[in-house]
């Protein structure tokens, strides 16, 4: 299958961004079986409940579900298997440093399709309370309401 230039997204993970907030970001690999690219190139993955973690000087994300692949017989694998992220010892080091602090955690925000691999966006978020989810819902509407009146206005 010949490798397609650009980003394709696949799925993202919409809870995190309104549940926590996102510190830092980075472009990370992920390590996966032939029938979890097929199943994943289709969309089905589902990064509602997942999260990542630094052990033993590897970062694996737990919770992510992919969905068994339909044409794939004995090579399916367990859909909430830990999987694997590719990132540099230095990044991962630097990662398990800041974790180690107090209401920090690793969400991954999105998987894309990137130049034929598949690619994760991995953020160091820190925890909204209620009253910061509330004062982000009244800033977004705050938004929405200026928008709607200049667009009354232009016409």
């Amino acid at each position: 299958m010949p490798k397609t230039p650009g980003i394709k997204p696949i799925a993202q993970n919409r809870k995190a961004r309104h549940d926590y907030f996102i510190e830092e970001s980075l472009e990370c690999g992920i390590e996966l079986k032939g029938t979890e690219v097929k199943s994943m190139r289709q969309g089905k993955v589902n990064l509602k409940e997942s999260f990542a973690m630094v052990k033993n000087g590897e970062v694996l994300v737990q919770g992510m579900h992919i969905s068994p692949y339909e044409q794939g017989s004995i090579f399916n694998t367990d859909p909430l298997r830990p999987k694997r992220l590719l990132l540099h010892k230095s990044e991962i080091r630097k990662l398990g440093a800041q974790v180690q602090r107090q209401g920090y955690s690793l969400i991954p925000l999105d998987v894309y399709l990137k130049n034929g691999r598949m690619k994760m966006n991995l953020g160091l978020c820190r925890g909204k309370h209620l009253h910061d989810k509330r004062a982000t819902m009244a800033e977004k509407d705050v938004k929405r309401e200026m928008e709607r009146a200049m667009r009354g206005r232009a016409e």
